[in-house]
């Protein structure tokens, strides 16, 4: 027979044993295969819930390249490749890091769009009783942390879907607290962020950029959903990246397709088309999201 000191580890052991663990309390049951639809399902619950506590109606998403700096950085990375390339005018490596610093200072213009266009919008369309065109963004740095600035700068509430990637990106810092979210699934993700969409506003980007362009002109072109603005920032980048004339030229696209995206320079613009898209004025209650 086992003595009560063997009976009494016994005990501990059970307790101790991953099986005897509440579910829901479980980290290593709930990361096992079995259990994706779960887990895809609390990434599908959890944002809809706070956005609903939170009284979010209608969001306005932005997009654009995380590398893209606020002006007073990209300048300041500018001097010190400048002052670089002429202590070393015989040294390419100094001579390209000085073009592309002067690349990246001229982009950093965008970013100031960004912070302006979120700015207005939210001081003019996000009220206290209700939230119309929600600032919602990738949750990272660049124009998404552009974005985010803008509206939390004008004490709006913004959104920020950040994402698990292989080098961790953090979070930045002017995102409503209560709606920084973190997503493990891009496609659970990419649905979030278009959930509540009432505008998509693009600015120059790469691959992750382009990815949410054209998932959301497959989207209506195809009907899947209904017809948004979709406004990109940057005639020159726009007109190099994507040719819509050559797609229609050669039959690829419907000229209707092509005349689904605007491109502007400044915020201003952009509000414009808002406004006139939604026959909205400054303080119009703006319209509301669904499920």
């Amino acid at each position: 027979m086992s003595t009560p000191e063997q009976l009494k580890a016994q005990q501990e052991e059970i307790i101790r044993s991953p099986a005897y663990r509440i579910a829901q309390e479980d980290t290593e049951f709930m990361r096992l295969p079995e259990l994706r639809s779960v887990r895809l399902q609390l990434e599908y619950l959890k944002p809809s819930v706070y956005l609903r506590k939170y009284g979010i109606e209608s969001t306005v998403v932005v997009f654009g390249s995380a590398r893209i700096a606020a002006p007073e950085i990209a300048q300041a990375d500018y001097q010190n490749a400048l002052s670089a390339a002429e202590a070393n005018p015989d040294d390419t490596s100094t001579v390209q890091d000085l073009a592309n610093a002067k690349r990246r200072l001229g982009y950093s213009r965008y970013y100031e769009e960004a912070r302006c266009f979120s700015r207005m919008l939210s001081e003019q369309f996000q009220l206290t009783e209700r939230r119309d065109f929600a600032i919602t963004t990738g949750g990272g740095p660049g124009i998404m942390e552009a974005a985010n600035r803008g509206a939390y700068e004008a004490g709006a509430l913004s959104i920020g879907h950040n994402i698990t990637l292989p080098h961790e990106q953090r979070p930045n810092p002017y995102i409503t607290p209560e709606l920084a979210f973190h997503f493990h699934y891009f496609a659970l993700r990419k649905m979030h962020l278009l959930l509540h969409a009432r505008a998509l506003v693009s600015f120059p980007g790469g691959y992750g950029t382009m990815d949410e362009l054209f998932e959301v002109l497959t989207l209506i072109q195809t009907g899947k959903v209904e017809r948004i603005p979709i406004i990109l920032f940057g005639r020159d980048f726009w007109s190099k990246a994507i040719n819509f004339d050559f797609l229609v030229e050669e039959g690829m696209i419907a000229p209707k397709d092509a005349g689904l995206v605007t491109i502007v320079e400044k915020a201003e613009e952009a509000m414009e088309i808002l406004r006139d898209f939604y026959q909205l004025t400054p303080g119009h209650r703006g319209p509301g999201g669904t499920d």
